[in-house]
């Protein structure tokens, strides 16, 4: 019965393939009894390859030992995450139960650990730590590569596949084997899932005057792009402008990304409406992201934004954006360099693809993916100053200004200040006039 289904099956196949033509047409005659090098020479035709898939899953149905592992659904959701895995890093397959937890992560709460991963140089690393989480609060740092996970290694294991068991219900532990750079150190920790509620703006206040030379100089620091991300940046800056603030340092450092839409309308805070902040380019016609009207206007005040190596994404579109847009100062180190688009399409049976579509550009056509985005001053931290920066984010006790508790000195800020303070000067000088004698 199996073979005659198979049979039915090759059938229908062959009868939706082109009739082959003859020595008349213009095309040659092709032989069926071709092999070899001139099958593959032939036309990458979609009914021949799926006349090979369905022949292969009709023969793993037949002969397979367990049989557990052999339903139509299983093969063919195990040969899409095999097929979308092998196009790049950021590509995937997500079951329904994936596809929703992707749906939840975009409103800012969700089951999990609180880190966020991508590929760097063909391992696994955490790109971020949502604080007041699982894995923040267990000590793992961007920049840590997972060797395993619950004792299974990650070297052939699918980001979605690695998704998946970083996930899971409220209540559950997960150990973690990481790789911690300089001295390629090993560490293990083990975290209890928790369900992640991450607040998208941070230790929004005004500097202390002693850092600032006097100048009411606004900090806050932006965790990731999601829903309400641009709505609650509005707010604190609203808060932030009732203390009079002369300039703001936006901190991205250390930002995994997020929704394109939310990085475009942080910029709308910043640059006047029906500006094109970012466009995208791939095989199909290139798409431009215009800002638009927020509520409270736009902000006119000087801003510098800090960024570093594990600023990605739409950390990138925003710095990138508004330095070619002459509109903020980039203090720090190249960013991450991830500035691919992924796409992400829903199935019929509630399952989804993400695939890479295109490539982000800034307003002045430089390329984000596998570059990064340069900073106007750059300030370099060693390893262990930025270990300790990131672990100074864990005990703030005066929201802005970063490191205070710990006593680590954040050269980077310092940095953005002195920049900002001068701008402040200059435009002061420059406002009053030559002097007069």
């Amino acid at each position: 019965m199996r073979r005659f289904l198979f049979a039915l099956l090759a059938a229908a196949v062959v009868a939706l393939a082109p009739t082959v033509r003859g020595q008349d047409d213009d095309e040659p005659t092709l032989n069926p009894d071709q092999t070899g090098a001139n099958q593959a020479a032939s036309t990458d035709s979609p009914y021949e390859n799926m006349e090979v898939l369905a022949r292969a899953m009709q023969l793993i149905r037949e002969d397979y030992v367990n049989d557990a592992k052999i339903s139509y659904r299983d093969l063919t959701y195990s040969a899409l995450r095999g097929m979308l895995s092998e196009l790049d890093p950021h590509s995937s397959f997500m079951e329904p139960r994936d596809f929703k937890n992707m749906e939840e992560d975009t409103k800012s709460e969700f089951g999990g650990l609180g880190v966020t991963v991508s590929t760097k140089g063909n391992m696994l690393t955490i790109l971020g730590v949502a604080e007041g989480t699982p894995g923040f609060v267990a000590g793992l740092q961007p920049g840590d590569q997972i060797k395993k996970i619950n004792g299974l290694s990650t070297d052939k294991m699918t980001m979605a596949d690695a998704i998946d068991m970083l996930r899971g219900e409220p209540g559950e532990k997960v150990t973690l084997t990481v790789i911690r750079s300089p001295g390629n150190e090993i560490k293990e920790f083990t975290m209890t899932r928790a369900v992640i509620k991450v607040p998208s703006i941070v230790d929004a206040a005004v500097l202390p005057t002693s850092m600032t030379a006097g100048r009411r100089i606004g900090y806050l620091r932006i965790t990731q792009f999601n829903e309400p991300t641009a709505a609650e940046l509005g707010e604190a800056l609203a808060k932030l402008e009732k203390q009079k603030i002369e300039a703001l340092v936006i901190d991205l450092r250390f930002n995994p990304g997020g929704l394109l839409t939310s990085a475009v309308d942080v910029c709308s805070l910043f640059v006047q409406p029906r500006t094109m902040v970012v466009y995208t380019q791939g095989r199909t016609p290139s798409h431009e992201y215009y800002t638009r009207e927020m509520p409270g206007g736009v902000r006119k005040y000087p801003v510098a934004i800090l960024i570093n190596g594990s600023s990605a994404s739409g950390a990138e579109i925003v710095a990138g954006a508004l330095k070619d847009l002459h509109r903020a100062i980039l203090v720090g180190e190249t960013t991450f360099g991830k500035g691919s688009v992924q796409s992400v399409v829903s199935l019929p049976d509630g399952s989804a693809m993400r695939f890479t579509t295109a490539h982000y550009f800034t307003p002045s056509r430089t390329p984000i993916h596998e570059h990064g985005v340069a900073p106007d001053i750059r300030c370099a931290l060693t390893f262990q100053e930025e270990a300790r920066l990131y672990q100074s984010h864990r005990g703030r006790d005066v929201p802005g200004a970063i490191g205070q508790k710990s006593g680590a000195q954040d050269l980077q800020l310092d940095r953005a200040v002195d920049a900002l303070a001068g701008m402040l000067l200059y435009t002061e000088r420059t406002a009053s006039g030559p002097n007069k004698g």
